[in-house]
């Protein structure tokens, strides 16, 4: 059973891996629908002191100009990468969340067996203590018999 739990756990610690690479790779993609959406919000000329001054794009090599419905499925799948990106949250909370009730059940176990086992001894203890007087008991009664014995062979 604990190698069980070992494989769940290289299992998690896998996906949470997994996700902190998915997690950086959104974080481009949002950097990157960031410059699309100011992009898209340059092209439009600027005004400065009535003349019309037109802004450079940094990145045309990078980003070229895209259609309309080239835009509409890049954004689709933007939306997608966040539902997904939201859905992993929610997995990896619930996964926290669920080793948290885990690790607290395990204490809980871990603790209960050392009382049990603690109790075990002491009983033992208890038993040996017993047993112990016992035998002293026994042997101060042979050691008195002894000496009768021996008195009695003494005696003529």
């Amino acid at each position: 059973m604990p190698l069980r739990y070992m494989e769940s756990d290289q299992q998690l610690w896998q996906v949470m891996s997994s996700t902190n690479t998915f997690q950086m790779d959104m974080e481009r993609a949002e950097t990157m629908r960031k410059r699309m959406r100011s992009v898209e919000e340059k092209e439009s000329p600027d005004v400065v002191d009535g003349a019309i001054v037109e802004v450079a794009e940094e990145d045309t090599e990078t980003n070229p100009p895209v259609s309309e419905h080239m835009e509409v499925s890049m954004n689709q799948i933007l939306e997608k990468i966040d539902q997904f990106t939201q859905q992993v949250s929610e997995l990896l909370e619930s996964g926290k969340s669920f080793l948290r009730e885990l690790t607290t059940e395990f204490e809980e176990r871990m603790i209960a067996i050392h009382k049990e086992q603690m109790e075990k001894w002491q009983d033992e203890i208890k038993e040996l203590r017993l047993l112990d007087a016992s035998n002293e008991e026994i042997n101060a009664l042979l050691q008195h018999a002894q000496v009768l014995l021996h008195s009695v062979r003494n005696d003529p």
